[in-house]
């Protein structure tokens, strides 16, 4: 992508970190860095899956299908990515099963997938491949903040039980920084993110507005 559709990728209205402000995933899925890896992955596969064939289909189906072939086709690929991590590892599909069925409706709000037609198909697919990493990016630093705090741990995907862990030290966390690892701490940490966010947003229109 370009400097400009770079810019605009960031900052614009439907841009991933403004409605990530209401994504229940980045919440479920960072509480163990494991999980947090799984659906990053089970992110990019749904939506450059999705938005492939959406953009080579785009011809065969007419506008007010769109929306529908586009639900279908990230349901169906996140059931297929479910599918595989099954016979990979079945407690970890288990265990990341709630949160992966959620990625679909995350795919409908795409930045991508709400500006398909104005895309070739290389640069749709990339981009939905950078906004997609740049999401599961997010849900892995809460993890990396989140679990080694609250359960004084660090996890990877794999093995017989889901999850290996790096480390782990069996002993009681300090009660506030333990907090962390809990919804609210989450919440706590979205909101600290989002800000920056805002922050930045208004320093870069502020230095737009001058040049």
């Amino acid at each position: 992508m370009n400097r400009s559709m770079q810019a605009n990728f960031f900052w614009e209205k439907f841009s991933p970190i403004t409605f990530l402000s209401g994504a229940a995933i980045l919440i479920m899925a960072s509480d163990r860095l494991a999980h947090a890896i799984v659906v990053t992955l089970a992110m990019m596969w749904v939506h450059c899956l999705t938005v492939l064939v959406a953009h080579a289909g785009a011809k065969l189906f007419p506008g007010q299908l769109r929306t529908v072939l586009i639900a279908f086709l990230a349901s169906f690929n996140a059931c297929l990515f479910l599918f595989l991590l099954w016979l990979i590892s079945p407690l970890c599909a288990l265990q990341t099963f709630f949160v992966i069925s959620l990625i679909p409706m995350l795919c409908m709000v795409s930045v991508v997938v709400k500006k398909l037609d104005t895309y070739t198909l290389g640069h749709a697919v990339s981009a939905a491949c950078t906004e997609s990493l740049f999401l599961g990016l997010l849900v892995v630093i809460f993890a990396i903040i989140r679990e080694p705090f609250g359960f004084l741990s660090l996890s990877l995907p794999g093995g017989p039980q889901g999850i290996v862990l790096l480390f782990s030290i069996h002993t009681e966390s300090f009660l506030p920084i333990r907090l962390v690892a809990s919804a609210s701490g989450a919440l706590l940490l979205l909101g600290y993110c989002l800000g920056l966010y805002r922050f930045l947003k208004a320093g870069y229109e502020l230095q737009e507005d001058k040049q």
